[in-house]
């Protein structure tokens, strides 16, 4: 018990968890791969959403300011996500049509261009996890734009890219702390 109490806690695996899981679900959609159901709202919520809060929360209590705000800010993401889907079904003159989901996730792309750049001195891993979701948010924004399903569908595979290497960007940092050894590079 002793050994556990002295590591240093580390939030990021379950906030990169959460967000690959859910970006991968969320974008086999988007591919046309599988339909969106209440299998990629849910994990939105629990994992997409409130585990990255949590993970962001306990980042910003370990002094870093770049996991707090990353895995908080894309936690209420997949929150305000869930609800912009399902408030229509209660309130249904606040339907989001394609131009406002255009600039919605513009804005989402451009704060992740400026993230991305804040991973400049990060590991590679984190790199490519920046650098393809914001390349994500801009092409899903795009086919929002022009109603163009293909532009969407090519987004789709960029974001289950996205999520593989959240994934093992948490994987690998779980499997060398606890091997002691660099097993997956990052």
């Amino acid at each position: 018990m002793e050994v556990f109490m002295t590591k240093k806690m580390n939030p990021g695996p379950l906030g990169l968890l959460g967000f690959g899981m859910t970006t991968i679900l969320l974008n086999l959609a988007n591919a046309g791969i599988t339909e969106l159901s209440l299998v990629v709202i849910s994990m939105g919520v629990a994992l997409g959403g409130l585990a990255q809060i949590i993970a962001g929360i306990l980042e910003f209590k370990n002094n870093n300011n770049f996991g707090g705000t990353a895995f908080t800010a894309y936690g209420f993401f997949w929150l305000s996500l869930v609800m912009i889907w399902l408030l229509p079904k209660d309130y249904p003159a606040f339907t989001a049509d394609l131009t406002s989901m255009g600039f919605y996730l513009l804005l989402w792309g451009v704060f992740t261009t400026f993230m991305f750049i804040g991973t400049f001195t990060h590991n590679t891993i984190t790199k490519f996890v920046f650098g393809s979701l914001a390349l994500l948010f801009f092409l899903l924004a795009l086919g929002d734009f022009t109603a163009i399903r293909l532009i969407t569908n090519i987004a789709g595979y960029v974001g289950i890219l996205t999520g593989l290497f959240a994934m093992y960007s948490a994987v690998g940092q779980i499997v060398n702390e606890e091997l002691g050894k660099k097993v997956f590079p990052l």
